[in-house]
């Protein structure tokens, strides 16, 4: 199986920043893209960023310019720095990754638990 955990979530004033981190551990053979989603309350959840293997980018509109994906492939790890937060930004933020578990095994989605980050005004 392959886990997904999230961390950096927490309570900021607007304006301020965070750094998210999720670190996928397990059987895993290959990463393929790896990403944020967020989902606030009565809201269905939301793509905020993704990034491929190789470092492609895509952001949801009202978080470019302030959110930078990243990720660390060594380590399994993406990244989710977000600056100059606004209220609107508050959420539980999941991290998503597309696995190759095994070398001959289809691609698989998986999800972390999520984490809280709320901004205050």
């Amino acid at each position: 199986q392959v886990q997904l955990v999230e961390s950096g979530g927490g309570l900021v004033q607007a304006g301020g920043s965070l750094r998210l981190s999720c670190a996928a551990s397990g059987s895993i053979f290959s990463i393929n893209t790896m990403g944020w989603y967020r989902q606030a309350p009565g809201n269905q959840r939301e793509l905020v960023a993704t990034i491929t293997t190789p470092g492609n980018t895509n952001y949801l509109d009202s978080v470019k310019g302030r959110f930078t994906i990243s990720r660390d492939n060594a380590k399994n790890t993406v990244y989710l720095q977000m600056n100059t937060l606004k209220p609107e930004d508050t959420a539980v933020y999941y991290c998503n990754a597309v696995v190759r578990q095994y070398s001959n095994y289809p691609l698989s989605t998986y999800w972390g638990k999520g984490t809280l980050v709320t901004v205050s005004p």
